[in-house]
């Protein structure tokens, strides 16, 4: 949990404690970002580009209680960027030869089965295939236990729009296992 006591140190201008709050803020932001790219390399970029953000504009945020939302908010939208820009250029992505081996290694009840490795690629895959919105909700949901008006509040997205896109992430993603697994 990020000390409140620092955040507001830093917003009245004292930025010699601005480190901690980095480090402390570090462990949110690549969780979020790694789970919407897909990229360590580029979920380690928007982090940087995020705290360099947030060294900006830290005096401006309206309460220290408020530092985590609008964290979240600003990594958010970085990769809702990236996105775009990967749309307008698209490289290779996951085909389906990759989900048959996969579903074959399940149907074939190897022995080891579904391992950490394989249940990040399928999760990785099957995000990917959501609209960003969507894997925004699915992400902060399910993997960051978020409540509804916390990721209301993150997104700038009604409570009923969360859920909705919620919703149809949970039903995509159990549509596309059915279709794989």
């Amino acid at each position: 949990m990020i000390d409140i006591r620092l955040i507001e140190e830093c917003r009245s201008g004292n930025l010699n404690n601005f480190r901690k709050v980095v480090e402390a803020s570090t462990p949110f932001a690549f969780s979020v970002a790694f789970r919407m790219l897909g990229d360590e390399d580029l979920a380690k970029d928007i982090v940087q580009e995020t705290l360099v953000t947030v060294w900006q504009k830290i005096s401006k945020i309206k309460s220290p209680e408020v530092y985590k939302t609008w964290l979240y908010r600003i990594v958010l939208n970085k990769c809702y960027d990236e996105l775009r820009k990967q749309k307008r250029n698209p490289e290779i992505s996951q085909d389906d030869s990759s989900w048959a081996k996969l579903s074959e290694r399940i149907a074939d009840n190897s022995p080891e089965g579904i391992g950490k490795t394989d249940m990040a690629v399928i999760i990785s895959g099957l995000t990917e295939k959501l609209s960003p919105k969507q894997k925004a909700v699915f992400i902060l949901s399910d993997f960051e236990d978020m409540t509804n008006d916390e990721i209301a509040a993150i997104t700038g997205m009604s409570k009923l729009t969360v859920k909705a896109n919620l919703f149809y992430a949970r039903k995509s993603i159990r549509n596309m296992l059915q279709k794989y697994l």
